[in-house]
């Protein structure tokens, strides 16, 4: 049965604060969808994140979710994958803001070969959309689906709250893999980062230094304050025992907690000077 939705919105607001100490990012979705589902009334949902597309492309959803698609067969499932009306919609134009199928397409929703494999086979009528924001070519986010009437203004409006927090979330699990991929091999960075007590949120920050980026623009990249960043920075000093953006990172490929330039790629080029990074801290 789901939440109440404000029990549900204290329950998604402290996973989300959880999430973002999670150094698994496979976790981070499962996380949140139990609470998700309840914030928006919903009583059950998939959520697909990356490279999907109506043939292929892997769904994440609840344990709910996962029971009753199970029941599925082939073609119901394939059904299900490529019958809504979502993609045309968000495809028109840069908005985002949730839909539920029933308003988008009313009669033609219901009479729908989509429509009919939900109530027959899952006892569910109605769908929301809930995509993530600036997400292009595929839009991806998460599908709530409940049974009876459809999902009120207050729960899209409710739905809309929950995106800027979702995305948080969504860009600090592409931050982790990407660090994953670039540090040292598996396993390893993982026991460096831990030995110098870096955080995840830290090591996302880390990250984003080694693009030289400023405080404002790491702030957009996570969704948080320029202040919020120089906290971050000014515990990756005090952790790593560095002064500055240059030797942190230095420091950083020293340990293997970020991968050092690949020499052939930049061979040729002009070097970065050091003094660029170094002013950065200033901003």
């Amino acid at each position: 049965m789901a939440q109440g939705p404000d029990n549900a919105w204290e329950r998604l607001t402290g996973l989300a604060v959880a999430a973002l100490n999670e150094r698994e990012p496979e976790r981070l979705w499962p996380m949140l969808a139990d609470a998700l589902t309840g914030l928006c009334e919903g009583e059950t949902l998939v959520y697909k994140l990356d490279d999907w597309n109506e043939g292929e492309g892997t769904l994440g959803m609840t344990a709910t979710a996962a029971t009753e698609w199970g029941r599925l067969g082939r073609r119901e499932l394939g059904v299900l994958r490529s019958g809504y009306p979502f993609a045309p919609h968000y495809a028109s134009g840069p908005g985002r803001a949730p839909v539920t199928a029933g308003r988008l397409a009313g009669g033609a929703w219901r009479a729908s070969e989509t429509a009919r494999v939900l109530g027959r086979v899952l006892d569910l009528d109605h769908v929301l959309a809930l995509p993530l924001p600036g997400t292009v070519a595929p839009i991806t986010g998460c599908l709530v689906y409940r049974s009876g009437a459809d999902f009120t203004e207050d729960q899209l409006r409710t739905a809309e709250r929950a995106q800027p927090l979702l995305a948080a979330v969504e860009g600090q699990r592409h931050l982790l893999e990407q660090w994953r991929r670039s540090a040292a091999p598996a396993g390893e960075a993982e026991e460096r980062a831990a030995d110098a007590a870096l955080t995840p949120r830290e090591l996302t920050v880390l990250l984003l230094l080694t693009d030289a980026l400023t405080a404002d623009a790491i702030g957009r990249r996570l969704g948080i304050s320029a202040r919020t960043v120089h906290k971050h920075v000014e515990n990756l000093y005090r952790k790593l025992g560095t002064r500055d953006r240059l030797s942190t990172v230095l420091r950083a490929q020293r340990l293997g907690l970020v991968a050092a330039p690949d020499r052939t790629k930049t061979r040729g080029r002009r070097p970065r000077s050091p003094g660029r990074v170094a002013a950065h801290d200033e901003q």
